[in-house]
């Protein structure tokens, strides 16, 4: 009614000149008005207010369609919730059968269907029905591996793996009752290599990442009660060497301090074949065939030539650059791992005397040095190892001096990262020291009991 009155409002004349108006005799006033002219558009008046009536009702349908949008997405919302629930329980290894896929496929097709019809409603893109829409078909791809999963029998693994742990819990039992005799340090009262322990790794070394080449380890023959440590990294172009520290007890190692840097001026070293035998440091020295041992408590330097050997880089390991000379330690005293010039690229194994420094005796074998990744001495026999893939090496190799006897073996080494530039056994504690692309690393020595 408002409406039309409004509209009247606009219609009918305002001229005062068109009223006439008299007082009857009980002093009400009368009013007349004449029309003009033109007739009131009554059926304009009667169109506008159709078209009024049905936009009404079109807003208020539509409001209820959006309201009732809303519940169903709400519903659809805590449906899809708990879908996301059950199927990750299913993943995390939740019990779960046929029947579970069954109503799982059921529930997730309803959803679509409905969301479906949702988008088909709005007449368009709507981003929180097309999120929706998405995260169901996520959740259908994944009910549909994990069916796979159970068509390849996971439930009957599980139980597997459980009789398998008991069996390994059985075995550990059994292993710990039949423990060989441990073999003191310093003793080779066994019958050689058996195995090598999974790697631990001890730090990076102590001038970083970049610095990939070099060695480290403990001096077997000191008497102190705490073990000395070295590590020498070589210069980032993977060569030459001008000092290294020395660290007095393993929480100075761990911790970086308290180191002492030992020089090795005027005569620097090259390769990563050092070794910290008996207060002294054994190097080659750089571009020459020259063997050079550093005694780190009056720091002097003495230098022998080692006669008829490769250098530069000749006949290096592989993968390990200017490891011409690889010095050695085990029970017996120092060696040095080399190819003379003579024997094209294979080993001759030279045992040195450390009163002399100087080489005497010398074993040569069929062992291709650049076929190699480094070698190793424990009581005389020397093991060389070779690249398997990038998380692991193979002990192939051993020469026996003892006996001058040669063969395969092999026995997996793992490894941290790719390259092993260094690696040198320790009788004291019956551990490798590995310098593993900047990282010093150990792994413990397992023997064979006689």
């Amino acid at each position: 009614m408002l409406f039309l009155l409004l509209i009247a409002a606009t219609v009918l004349p305002s001229n005062g000149n068109r009223v006439n108006g008299s007082i009857d005799s009980d002093g009400v006033c009368v009013c007349s008005v004449n029309w003009p002219d033109n007739v009131f558009p009554v059926e304009k008046v009667e169109y506008l207010q159709t078209i009024y009536q049905t936009l009404s009702i079109n807003v208020q349908r539509e409001i209820s369609k959006v309201q009732e949008y809303t519940r169903t997405l709400s519903v659809q919302t805590y449906k899809l919730q708990n879908l996301t629930r059950r199927v990750q329980r299913m993943e995390t290894g939740g019990s779960y059968t046929e029947l579970d896929f069954e109503l799982l496929k059921l529930e997730i097709r309803e959803l679509l269907s409905l969301t479906g019809q949702l988008k088909i409603s709005l007449n368009g893109s709507n981003s929180m029905i097309d999120q929706l829409y998405s995260e169901i078909l996520n959740m259908s791809q994944a009910v549909s591996q994990l069916e796979s999963h159970d068509k390849h029998n996971v439930l009957a693994i599980r139980r597997e793996i459980a009789t398998l742990k008991k069996r390994l819990q059985d075995c550990e039992e059994h292993r710990h009752s039949q423990t060989p005799t441990s073999i003191d340090y310093g003793s080779c009262d066994h019958n050689g290599l058996l195995n090598i322990s999974n790697p631990v790794v001890v730090q990076l070394n102590w001038r970083g990442f970049n610095y990939k080449y070099g060695g480290w380890g403990t001096d077997p023959a000191s008497n102190s009660s705490e073990m000395e440590y070295w590590v020498a990294p070589l210069e980032t172009n993977a060569r030459i060497i001008y000092s290294f520290r020395l660290y007095h007890s393993h929480d100075d190692l761990l911790l970086y301090k308290n180191p002492t840097t030992e020089s090795l001026y005027p005569y620097y070293g090259q390769g990563s074949g050092m070794v910290l035998y008996d207060k002294y440091f054994y190097y080659n020295q750089y571009n020459t065939r020259y063997m050079c041992r550093l005694n780190i408590d009056t720091n002097t330097i003495q230098r022998q030539i080692l006669t008829g050997a490769a250098y530069n880089n000749r006949f290096s390991y592989t993968g390990v650059t200017y490891q011409d000379m690889d010095f050695a330690v085990d029970e017996s005293g120092l060696w040095v791992i080399y190819s003379p010039e003579a024997n094209v690229g294979y080993v001759a194994i030279g045992k040195i005397n450390v009163t002399s420094f100087t080489v005497e005796r010398t074993w040569v074998t069929r062992l291709f040095k650049p076929s190699a990744t480094n070698a190793f001495m424990i009581c005389g026999v020397l093991y060389a190892i070779r690249p398997v893939d990038l998380r692991s090496e193979e002990i192939f190799h051993m020469f026996d001096t003892r006996t001058g006897e040669e063969g395969a073996v092999s026995i997996k080494l793992g490894k941290v990262l790719e390259k092993l530039q260094n690696v040198n056994y320790n009788p004291s504690d019956h551990k490798l020291y590995v310098y593993n692309d900047g990282y010093q690393i150990t792994y413990d020595v397992i023997f064979k009991p006689k």
